[in-house]
């Protein structure tokens, strides 16, 4: 081929790109790679902008104030494992979970034979004491009678004195045996007694007015106050639960135990029904403290009883107190305070953005703390600002806003 067809044919149509070619290809790849970029800006300007969570600053007003939360359990202050007072099987049980008991009910009931067969056996002898003792005292009158008889024939001269004297001696000898048999009718009543005490041991009755948590033991089980050791043997019959012993216990740490008090007001919420608050008080501070821990235990009674509380129940309690006369200031979560070295801020909301603001502070009021100057009623702060926050700097509020 001629060097000038092959020149010819490396030669490029300009007419041909730019009249034969397809610019629209060329302008959606450049529209789909600006979108990229702005999006991706876009994402990356939000992934730079914190979340917060914001609060309004509230007026003290009068009332109380949480100054310490705990956690704890409802326990029952009256509580009793009831068993029998000796060995025995059980030949009736008359309980169930969750019955209410009163006192003196019977619960159960042991086999009763040996004990009515010795109570038969004390009653027989005391029978037989008190007969005896009817003897005795049918042959005294009888010797007392034979004694005055010879005492009259004495004055007369118409007995001997031997007589008289042998007389005499039966009297006292029959006034003798008539008292040690009247001992002997004691005896035998005490026996009779006892007898009965071990058949009314038989019955196991409710020490106090409750409701029965647990059945421990069954028709036919022996029972026993103590263990036999062998694991066949039960020791109790049932749990009995008085109800209006039930109180909140809680674990306080140490380190703040100085914000609570006898008499105090408390509020508590249980966690099986996180929206009933109820009304409580500081029974007692345990005055000793659980090293292992370093907690103090707190008694708190609970002033309005009611069904669904439970013992073991977990509760969530906060300590009051009250706030007296109006106070002057707002109060915001202790966590919305920053410190700088000479001076405290809070982040005060501005639109989408949040501005440092200086603050003189008061009092804390348990997890809320006073501020006296810099905010007003009604301005929402960040409730925690994250570390990178900064004055004039963007956010984004939690809900959304």
């Amino acid at each position: 081929m001629p060097k000038q067809d092959i020149l010819q044919e490396l030669h490029l149509d300009h007419e041909a790109r730019e009249g034969g070619g397809q610019p629209w290809l060329w302008r959606l790849l450049l529209v789909l790679v600006i979108g990229g970029l702005a999006v991706g800006g876009y994402v990356m300007r939000l992934s730079q902008t914190p979340t917060v969570e914001t609060v309004p600053a509230e007026a003290p007003g009068v009332g109380a104030a949480t100054v310490l939360d705990a956690t704890g359990y409802v326990i029952a202050r009256r509580q009793a494992t009831v068993s029998s007072k000796i060995s025995g099987k059980l030949a009736e049980v008359l309980i169930e979970e969750g019955v209410q008991v009163a006192t003196g009910q019977i619960l159960a009931r042991l086999d009763d034979t040996d004990a009515r067969a010795q109570l038969g056996l004390a009653q027989a002898r005391l029978s037989a004491a008190r007969s005896q003792l009817d003897q005795l005292r049918i042959a005294l009158e009888q010797a007392r009678r034979d004694l005055k008889r010879q005492e009259g024939l004495g004055a007369r001269q118409l007995t001997s004195e031997e007589l008289l004297e042998n007389a005499r001696t039966q009297v006292e000898t029959r006034a003798a045996l008539l008292e040690a048999q009247r001992s002997q009718v004691r005896v035998a009543e005490a026996e009779v007694a006892v007898a009965q005490v071990a058949v009314d041991n038989t019955i196991v009755r409710a020490p106090f007015t409750g409701v029965v948590v647990a059945k421990a033991a069954q028709l036919g089980e022996i029972v026993s106050p103590m263990s036999a050791g062998g694991g066949f043997t039960r020791t109790g019959i049932g749990t009995i639960v008085d109800m209006d012993s039930l109180e909140i216990e809680v674990d306080v740490n140490e380190s703040f135990i100085n914000r609570v008090k006898p008499d105090q007001p408390v509020q508590a919420v249980l966690d099986a029904y996180p929206d009933w608050k109820i009304p409580a008080t500081v029974i007692a501070i345990i005055p000793t403290a659980d090293r292992a821990k370093a907690t103090v235990k707190v008694r708190i009674a609970i002033t309005a009883k009611d069904p669904r509380l439970l013992p073991e129940m977990g509760v969530r309690v906060s300590f009051l107190e009250e706030l007296g006369q109006a106070r002057e200031g707002v109060l915001v979560p202790a966590g919305a305070i920053v410190a700088r070295a000479d001076h405290s801020l809070v982040f005060v909301l501005d639109g989408d953005r949040v501005r440092e603001r200086r603050v003189t502070l008061g009092e804390l009021f348990g997890e809320r703390r006073q501020v006296l100057q810099g905010l007003a009623v009604g301005e929402r702060v960040v409730s925690e600002p994250p570390p990178g926050l900064v004055d004039g700097g963007r956010v984004i509020r939690r809900d959304g806003t």
